[in-house]
């Protein structure tokens, strides 16, 4: 058994004396152990950064195999955020999560390709960093996985104006108005989830975080009891910290 194509480095692992064990997302194959031989050697250990492209080789004896893997640099985003510590955090978030929340070989090839779009971006832009993708494409990732959020229109009045708060029992969309007294309970709802086109602000990048983390916590991680990622935490705190020095 051996496939052939561009993969996602999400996370790498030593194993052994000079081995790795990585987790690589591809198209058509979707989330992928492999073991590297000699991964966690300064030569290779470059290549097998969270977030850098791959093109990578796999071969296993048996299709359910561990398998091994070698692969060759198409581009090495974590290598051009070294110096921009923000943008590296967003990588190591990013990759964390699809690590930790996509199962094992079911490809979602929407997905990775909406990953790959979104690293290149955190790679090659500078400020204002992505933020209001990242926190779209863990939207998207909920979707993908049977937890969508309905933010079309409100699920108490049914108006699809002024909507600005998430019901956490439901995922739907709750206007200003149908908030009434439960306004305190419910989670806001930042614009650029409904707008693509929205210039959005640090605030509303954490309400962001805050309302993905959320039904991540809930549905994915807190199902399989595990935490969410620690590389995601930090990232919050990092926002967190820009709005209020802001203030």
């Amino acid at each position: 058994m051996e496939w052939e194509g561009a993969a996602l480095v999400l996370s790498a692992r030593a194993y052994g004396e000079s081995g790795a064990i990585v987790h690589l997302l591809t198209e058509e194959h979707g989330r992928t152990a492999a073991m590297v031989r000699g991964g966690a050697s300064r030569r290779q250990a470059a290549v097998w950064q969270p977030g850098n492209l791959v093109l990578a080789r796999w071969q296993a004896r048996l299709p359910d195999q561990l398998g091994h893997v070698s692969a060759e640099p198409v581009q090495q985003a974590s290598a051009r955020v070294l110096d921009r510590p923000f943008h590296l955090d967003m990588i190591s978030a990013v990759t964390a999560v699809a690590d930790g929340a996509l199962p094992d070989r079911e490809p979602h090839p929407q997905l990775f390709l909406d990953l790959v779009r979104l690293i290149t971006a955190i790679a090659v832009l500078g400020d204002p960093p992505p933020m209001a993708d990242l926190v779209r494409w863990e939207r998207d990732l909920l979707a993908v996985l049977g937890y969508g959020l309905s933010l079309e229109r409100c699920t108490v009045t049914g108006t699809t104006e002024e909507l600005a708060f998430v019901s956490p029992k439901t995922g739907r969309a709750v206007s200003a108005e149908g908030a009434g007294p439960w306004r305190e309970r419910l989670l806001p709802l930042p614009h650029f989830l409904l707008d693509s086109s929205d210039e959005s602000r640090p605030d509303e990048w954490l309400h962001g975080l805050d309302l993905t983390g959320y039904f991540l916590s809930r549905h994915l991680f807190g199902a399989r009891h595990s935490p969410v990622p620690e590389a995601r935490h930090r990232l919050r705190e990092r926002v967190r910290a820009m709005v209020e020095n802001a203030q």
